[in-house]
């Protein structure tokens, strides 16, 4: 009875601390997460208001990279270049201008040169055109008689035969096989500072054969179709492998009044000499004498053709 008594008493000491257990709620868990949220702690400490501000703290590489990648972008961007098609044609286009431009440049000072002339190098200009002419016309009223002669001769066999010593005399002339004789003048060149090179020469020699000179010989070499001039490695100048000292002694048949202007002309021969402060003499003669002599060449593949 006695061991009954005390467990009704625990009993009802026991239903309290259950009901108690039972009366308090649990307790509620976080949305989303098992896990506890920690607050965020700001990672800069607060400075206090009134103090220095500290120096600023070297960029991480991090931060270094980013201009480092700007410019490889950069390069990318600029090189290889991408030409489209149209940017192609405006550069074509501008090119053809450019040239065009220059190439006006050069025509207009080509005609300043002749703006720039006194009246009296004018008029010699104007006279040597004409005597050009009146030569040509002479030339083709002879050659129109000789033709006559042929066809109205009664011994066409006899003329022809001095037509043809005439025209192998000419041709051994322009050939240099012959001497020659005639109306001409004396070019002289004195280079006392060996500026005269083999190009000015051949320039003289082209303007004496363009004013119609019939033989040329430059102190003693005869001039022909297949002279060439070349410059020495030690200083002067070789005419068909001769070598030529100074002075240099044009001597040439033609008519004085169109050899002298043509050498005279501005910009011509003798003020390109006088540049290279050569010194120029003319002097003309009405005999001239051109004995200087080509040793002939056998041809090897010419042939005459046949009419």
């Amino acid at each position: 009875m006695a061991n009954e008594d005390r467990d009704k008493d625990k009993g009802e000491h026991r239903e309290p601390e259950e009901l108690s257990e039972k009366a308090a709620p649990e307790p509620a868990e976080p949305v989303g997460s098992a896990e506890p949220v920690e607050p965020e702690v700001s990672a800069e400490p607060v400075e206090p208001v009134g103090q220095p501000a500290e120096p600023a703290e070297p960029a991480e590489p991090g931060e270094a990279a980013v201009p480092s990648d700007a410019r490889r972008r950069m390069r990318a961007a600029l090189w290889p270049p991408r030409v489209s098609r149209g940017q192609l044609v405006v550069a074509l286009l501008l090119f053809a201008l450019g040239l065009g431009l220059a190439i006006q440049v050069r025509s207009t000072n080509d005609h300043d040169q002749l703006r720039g002339a006194r009246q009296e190098d004018l008029v010699r200009i104007l006279d040597e055109l004409d005597s050009r002419q009146q030569r040509l016309q002479q030339e083709k009223a002879q050659l129109e008689q000789s033709l006559a002669q042929l066809e109205n001769s009664s011994n066409q066999a006899k003329e022809a035969q001095e037509q043809t010593r005439k025209k192998t005399a000419e041709l051994g002339v322009l050939a240099g096989t012959v001497k020659a004789t005639g109306p001409g003048i004396v070019l002289t060149i004195d280079d006392p500072q060996g500026q005269v090179k083999a190009d000015m020469l051949l320039d003289t020699l082209q303007e004496l054969r363009a004013a119609g000179a019939e033989a040329i010989q430059i102190n003693d070499v005869r001039v022909v179709a297949g002279t060439y001039f070349t410059d020495n490695a030690s200083g002067g100048v070789q005419i068909d492998g001769k070598n030529v000292a100074q002075p240099f002694r044009f001597t040439v048949i033609g008519n004085p009044q169109d050899l002298t202007p043509a050498l005279n002309i501005p910009g011509g021969v003798v003020r390109s000499l006088e540049k290279q402060q050569a010194k120029a003499t003319i002097s003309q003669q009405q005999k001239v004498v051109v004995d200087a002599l080509v040793a002939p060449k056998q041809l090897q593949y010419g042939k005459p053709a046949a009419k």
